[in-house]
């Protein structure tokens, strides 16, 4: 549920960037800089928020973090001027940072091997899950009403988090305490550098589409709210099962084959767009292929960093969603300035070119993982899982 409310506030800016933008009168390329701040605040706080929190319960930790998220949304949506939004944002982030890494830990922790996969796509099902449901209610509340609203509605969603946080979770085990150099050692391993590279590059690629959808897919809604939040609600509902399917997948068929697909898909389903977001029924059909091939990379990338090493796995795993972040805040830049180049109907090229280099990381990377891993032991029961990373 808090991965849900997360997920929301990560998204719900990009179904509600044009009403953002007049309100408080910025240019759409600036409003998407609230995505920046956001994620960017998350990717480099993550781990500095593991050290400073080390010897916190995790129970702490995640009301502590979602407590920030609630109350960031509220300044959000009351805030006059748009540098006071910018910086409710960037609290976000930090409330952010704090939930997202110890449950994807928790997630991989305390499941057999086998069901790794299955795991680590029933907890990022939460972000998956907000895209179909919460991030499409969000865009439609801002068109309905006002887009203050959504991020009140947002607040709200991390309230029901919190109270199940405190009411329904106990006995989670405290991580250790490590040092910041000790959160980044998996960067020296070259193998968890060239996975983490990878998923920087496809992931900025996605969300540069993703920020600006209403810009991209303009001619298909005619600039109608609903008709947005019908494609956002489309494509969140295929993503759920991009998701929820790429674990499965990825435990019978293996990360390389489930993520090599999926990057191949998406490419060639970007490099049309500025053709199938003519229309709606094109665009309809494009949002779902992207929902369902965006959301299956994820998982794979969690499940080779795993791979490689093991012991050091919630460590990598959790850098690995800090850099999905890293590419989100470096998307709200590279379509700011695409789209003072080229029509917005042409940034489905700019993320097919993104994709497209991502995919080539990938290939050095499992070459690198096929010549060096060799047949890992599952870690002792008695090691502890890091919380955050």
């Amino acid at each position: 549920m808090a991965t849900f409310a997360i997920g929301t506030d990560s998204f719900v800016i990009a179904g509600i960037l044009p009403e953002v933008a007049r309100s408080l009168d910025v240019s759409v390329g600036s409003a998407g800089q609230l995505v920046t701040a956001y994620a960017l605040t998350y990717a480099l706080l993550s781990p500095v928020i593991a050290v400073v929190t080390a010897r916190w319960s995790r129970e702490r930790l995640l009301l502590t973090g979602v407590g920030l998220f609630i109350l960031a949304n509220v300044a959000a949506a009351v805030a006059p001027t748009f540098g006071l939004v910018l910086l409710s944002r960037v609290v976000a982030g930090i409330g952010g940072a704090a939930v997202t890494p110890v449950a994807l830990a928790a997630g991989a922790s305390l499941v057999p091997p086998e069901k790794r996969g299955t795991a680590l796509s029933i907890v990022g099902g939460g972000v998956a899950v907000s895209s179909a449901l919460g991030v499409p209610l969000g865009a439609a509340i801002g068109g309905w009403s006002d887009w203050r609203v959504t991020m009140w509605f947002v607040a709200a969603l991390g309230l029901i988090a919190a109270v199940g946080i405190g009411v329904f979770l106990r006995d989670l085990p405290a991580p250790f305490a490590l040092t910041l150099r000790q959160r980044l050692s998996p960067l020296k391993d070259s193998r968890v550098a060239l996975v983490l590279a990878t998923t920087i590059v496809v992931f900025t690629g996605n969300f540069t589409l993703n920020v600006y959808v209403s810009q991209a897919f303009g001619r298909a809604t005619g600039g109608e709210a609903t008709t947005l939040a019908l494609l956002l609600f489309l494509s969140g509902l295929a993503g759920v099962v991009g998701s929820l399917g790429s674990g499965p997948l990825t435990d019978r068929f293996g990360s390389r084959r489930v993520f090599n697909i999926a990057v191949g898909v998406s490419i060639l389903n970007f490099a049309l767009l500025p053709w199938t977001s003519a229309n709606l029924g094109l665009a309809i059909a494009a949002v779902i292929v992207w929902g369902v091939f965006g959301w299956s990379q994820l998982v794979p990338q969690q499940h080779r960093l795993i791979l490689i090493s093991p012991q050091s796995a919630p460590l990598a795993i959790s850098l690995n969603s800090s850099v999905v972040f890293i590419g989100a805040s470096l998307s709200g830049v590279v379509g700011a300035i695409a789209l003072t180049l080229i029509d917005a109907r042409y940034l489905g090229f700019v993320g097919a070119a993104f994709f497209a280099v991502g995919l080539a990381i990938a290939q050095i990377a499992d070459a690198a993982i096929t010549r060096h891993t060799t047949p890992a032991q599952p870690p002792a029961t008695a090691t502890p899982e890091p919380s955050t990373g």
